[in-house]
């Protein structure tokens, strides 16, 4: 019989892919992980597949890989080529990424892991909280927020959605290329090769930021959630969403009523050039926030926190900056 325990956590002020107490799990387990609602032993979704292309060596032979959500499951695969074995938690487009299953299934690959992702930054704890129970002191833990350097303003939290900012990714594939060569030293050339390729990728997707940047020359946009933040920063465009509606929408709490009008005339006076909605974490509120840009006009853009199906990490960037650079050249 396999246990899946549904969890929801949040804490007050950050809504996050929250940690699961070890007490609430069987005792009889050794090990538990947390999974997507829709996630199975595949890792990421879309053009990448959880295991890479099959290798010369057995998949017990892979770097076995472990990532928190399947956009860090495909920057992996990237990197990793037919020498890694990838499974990712988090990896279902369809659902909003903040409730999910544990399953003591995938947990067994997180306590064998060589490499570990996790975003950090408060989005992913639990991956910490299982890995401390797991028994696995050796494996080599990535934390992007902390690759990337970034760290928050004074008074003000820091924008934990990593994956966002191109720079901080590119920082990733260069430690993902030391960290797989560490575990397998034979294919050291390769990761180092596969981290060149893509980052040379990565550099396309900034080019094309700098772009719409030159154009749009500090167009506001309103948001639901700070998801897309940085990329809508490189993109030279300007947040007017009041600060109290997204921190609302991200803790799970009630908008203000004044705050929700606030954000409402902003879209119904024409006073940003797009709503960019993330619709991973859609309800009323954010529903009626986009009703209200697409009955007067103002381009709707959506986001979402993992890959949709059929995208690997650059064809997904580059359609997002597409599509914001379409609606601010309206």
């Amino acid at each position: 019989m396999e246990l899946k325990i549904v969890i929801i956590y949040e804490r007050p002020g950050v809504r996050t892919l929250r940690r699961v107490p070890l007490a609430s799990l069987a005792a009889g387990l050794a090990i538990v992980v947390l999974t997507s609602c829709a996630s199975s032993q595949d890792g990421p979704s879309g053009a990448a597949p959880s295991t890479a292309a099959p290798s010369p060596a057995s998949s017990s032979a892979r770097v076995s890989v472990v990532a928190s959500t399947n956009v860090y499951g495909d920057i992996v695969s990237q990197i990793g080529g037919d020498r890694v074995d990838v499974v990712s938690i988090i990896s279902d487009p369809s659902q909003d990424p903040h409730s999910f299953e544990a399953n003591a299934q995938t947990q067994l690959r997180l306590s064998t892991a060589k490499v570990i992702v996790e975003n950090g930054g408060g989005y992913d704890d639990f991956v910490d909280t299982m890995l401390k129970a797991s028994g696995n002191p050796g494996a080599q833990v990535l934390n992007a927020v902390t690759v990337s350097g970034k760290t928050a303003e004074p008074g003000a939290e820091l924008n934990e959605h990593i994956w966002y900012d191109i720079p901080s990714v590119g920082k990733l594939a260069d430690q993902l290329a030391a960290a797989l060569s560490k575990a397998d030293a034979a294919g050291a050339s390769q990761f180092t090769a596969n981290a060149s390729a893509f980052k040379t990728k990565l550099q396309v997707l900034e080019k094309e930021e700098a772009e719409v940047a030159a154009t749009a020359k500090g167009e506001g946009v309103a948001i639901t959630e700070p998801v897309p933040l940085y990329l809508l920063d490189a993109c030279g465009l300007v947040n007017r969403t009041p600060a109290k509606f997204s921190e609302a929408i991200e803790a799970g709490d009630d908008i203000p009523p004044r705050v929700l009008q606030e954000t409402l005339t902003l879209l119904t006076g024409k006073r940003v050039a797009a709503l960019v909605y993330n619709e991973q974490t859609a309800g009323p509120e954010t529903e009626k926030v986009k009703q209200a840009a697409e009955q007067s006009d103002v381009a709707v853009v959506p986001v979402t926190e993992t890959l949709p199906s059929g995208k690997d990490y650059i064809g997904w960037m580059t359609d997002n900056i597409a599509a914001v650079r379409a609606a601010v050249s309206r």
